[in-house]
């Protein structure tokens, strides 16, 4: 007995029975119809034709092919519980064709008998034919036998449609949000769908390698919605000006949405005619000597990208002691009247005697400089070096009249969300000269950034495209707190790698961790599986076939695999994201995941980047504007040192601050 509770043995039997009688019903018909044939082959008897006599009042001869019929069903029906040997390359179309060419001769076999000539040679040859079609129907029956029914579909070999799941299909929009129009595709049919990012304050970061789309798909729309709406604006140009241009165009015709009429300011480096000036240590935001450390901090680490691994060390944060002093005694000097980069420059290129005299006159920084003067007063001249060139030396790779004139203006100031003054405004970079800008641009974000992460503000939209070419000192305490303060980061990398490798391990996992928003394009290795764990499981169907002598075995199950894999991922094209959005507790989004192509209208954005217009002149300049600029901040720093050590010693209580060595 098998599983099946039925007798296969005795079920074999009958159906061989069947067939038996199928062909004992044909060798009468034969019998019957071509008697004088078989009379000439002498092979009647007087048995066999009482024997005739008696099955033909039975009706099975009232017609030539009834007993033809009679025995093809006999076949058939022996044929229904037939089972061969299984064979994967077999299929219907052979199986069919023996079949239908085997009823063809069965059936015209008949017009044999109709041709003129001897009996017996008439006979032989309808009683040929006749049995080549029943053996090709009797053929084809087994054939079909041995046909796998069920075989696993082949055509999905990428397992793309199991990989599929439902995505928001909801256009969700508030005043705050980002929406992007896309299409995905569900069990192999194509539907419309929404990237709702309805929280951007939970921080935005998009991901893709070059060429994957991220600016003209993703960032272009986080800058023309968010102006749109009202935001106050800092964008981070990598690749000036790709994305200014883009700002300033929208913010022309955008303009009227601003309750208080927002100004559009631009800082780049390489045209000074298109740049405005602006001084980023400016003194009205540095309220106490923590500032200034911070903005220590951040430029020394953005012209030393390798100190963001070492800080702690002894030779890390002596330079960066030393500078935060020189800052905050030019920031304290006539209420900060030269307190800019330049003249901070200039300022640690001075003498020992003169710089270290300098500085002792301001108490706030004695303890940051005692190592420093006690070491230059022990003659331990190599230790000195070693804390304050490194600083020195870093510093002066920016002395350039082009960075002076820009850094030593104030034509605004970095507080882009003030309800009475809102800005956008637009910063520039060169992928030719990223580590000097670079660090000088850090210098910038970092201000702004403790500018506006402050209460009672506008809202405000951070935009950084190819983050990790600047360095932002706790960049993670700026995502985790500003969501409070309606600051919206949206933050463009290449690759998790790229940002381990310019931010450090530890400071690049917090980042890539607490962003609430994430879109991603074609990424590669630990970022796309990284990716994919976060994105989850679903529930996929599989299913197996195994086939042995007698049967075909087939196996069905529903197992969790992930959503979208990292090979997946690995292999996405241009415009094509994978992602996960955030919600809000009285907006819940339910499907959080999305693999898309988001939509653009090439043809429209076309027409509207050939009709922006160029970013203005906003001063005529010359090279000797530039210069005379470059020479009146060396002139203000050595005003400064002969005025202060005129001072010093004429002053009995102070002339004991003079360092006069050797």
């Amino acid at each position: 007995m098998s599983h099946t509770g039925e007798n296969e043995q005795a079920l074999r039997k009958i159906l061989d029975m069947t067939r038996l009688m199928a062909i004992t019903v044909l060798v009468l018909h034969f019998y019957y119809y071509c008697y004088g044939a078989f009379k000439e082959w002498e092979l009647t008897t007087t048995l066999t034709d009482r024997l005739l006599e008696n099955i033909r009042k039975t009706g099975l001869f009232s017609g030539f092919h009834t007993s033809k019929h009679i025995a093809l069903g006999l076949l058939v029906i022996s044929l229904l519980g037939a089972k061969g040997k299984k064979d994967e390359k077999l299929n219907y179309r052979t199986a069919l064709a023996y079949i239908i060419i085997g009823l063809l001769v069965y059936f015209t076999s008949y017009f044999s008998l109709l041709f003129s000539g001897p009996v017996t040679v008439k006979a032989a040859v309808y009683i040929g034919l006749t049995s080549v079609g029943f053996l090709l129907v009797l053929s084809g029956g087994v054939l079909l036998s041995r046909i796998i029914k069920s075989k696993l579909d082949s055509r999905d070999i990428f397992n793309k449609e199991n990989e599929t799941f439902p995505q928001e299909e909801r256009l969700l929009e508030n005043e705050y949000s980002i929406n992007l129009p896309a299409e995905y595709n569900l069990k192999g049919r194509l539907r419309k769908s929404w990237i709702n990012i309805i929280n951007p304050f939970r921080s935005l970061l998009v991901c893709g390698s070059p060429g994957a789309g991220k600016s003209y798909f993703v960032i272009r729309h986080v800058i023309t919605q968010h102006i749109r709406k009202g935001f106050s604006m800092f964008v981070y140009d990598f690749k000036f000006d790709d994305l200014s241009i883009i700002v300033y165009n929208t913010w022309l015709k955008n303009r009227h949405r601003y309750k208080v009429p927002a100004e559009f300011y631009v800082i780049n480096f390489d045209d000074l005619s298109r740049t405005h000036r602006c001084n980023p240590l400016d003194p009205s935001g540095m309220l106490d000597i923590t500032d200034a450390a911070e903005s220590a901090r951040t430029i020394l680490m953005g012209l030393n990208r390798e100190w963001i691994r070492r800080q702690g060390d002894f030779f890390v944060e002596s330079p960066i002691n030393f500078l935060t002093a020189v800052i905050w005694f030019l920031r304290r000097y006539r209420d900060g009247e030269f307190c800019t980069l330049p003249h901070v420059i200039e300022l640690m290129q001075a003498d020992y005697d003169s710089l270290f005299t300098l500085l002792r006159t301001e108490k706030e920084i004695d303890v940051l400089i005692n190592p420093f003067v006690n070491a230059y007063l022990n003659d331990v001249m190599e230790q000195l070096e070693g804390q304050i060139a490194a600083a020195k030396v870093a510093m002066a790779r920016l002395s350039s009249p082009q960075l002076y004139y820009v850094l030593s203006g104030n034509d605004f100031t970095l507080d882009i969300n003030d309800p009475e003054k809102p800005k956008l405004v637009c910063m520039g970079n060169n992928p030719q000269k990223i580590q000097i800008y670079g660090a000088v641009l850090s210098l910038y974000v970092n201000r702004l950034i403790k500018l506006v992460n402050k209460k009672g503000k506008l809202k405000s939209s951070l935009v950084f495209d190819e983050f990790p070419t600047i360095y932002l000192n706790n960049m993670d305490s700026l995502i985790a707190t500003a969501r409070s303060n309606k600051v919206a980061t949206c933050l463009g990398i290449q690759d998790f790698s790229q940002l381990r490798k310019d931010y450090g391990r530890e400071q690049a996992d917090v980042i890539m961790n607490i962003v609430g928003n994430i879109i991603s394009g074609q990424v590669m290795g630990d970022t796309a599986k990284q990716l994919s764990e976060r994105f989850g499981r679903i529930m996929q169907d599989r299913e197996s076939l195994s086939i042995n002598r007698q049967d075909t075995s087939i196996s069905r199950s529903k197992q969790l695999e992930a959503a979208i894999p990292p090979s997946k991922i690995a292999a996405l094209s241009s415009g094509e994201f994978v992602g996960m959005v955030a919600d809000n507790p009285d907006s819940k989004i339910e499907l959080k995941t999305f693999h898309c192509n988001i939509i653009n209208d090439h043809d429209t954005l076309k027409n509207e980047a050939d009709s922006y217009k160029e970013i203005p002149i906003i001063r005529k300049i010359d090279n000797g504007m530039v210069q005379r600029n470059y020479e009146q901040v060396k002139k203000d720093i050595q005003d400064i040192i002969e005025a202060e050590m005129e001072r010093l010693m004429n002053d009995p209580g102070l002339s004991h601050l003079v360092i006069k060595k050797g």
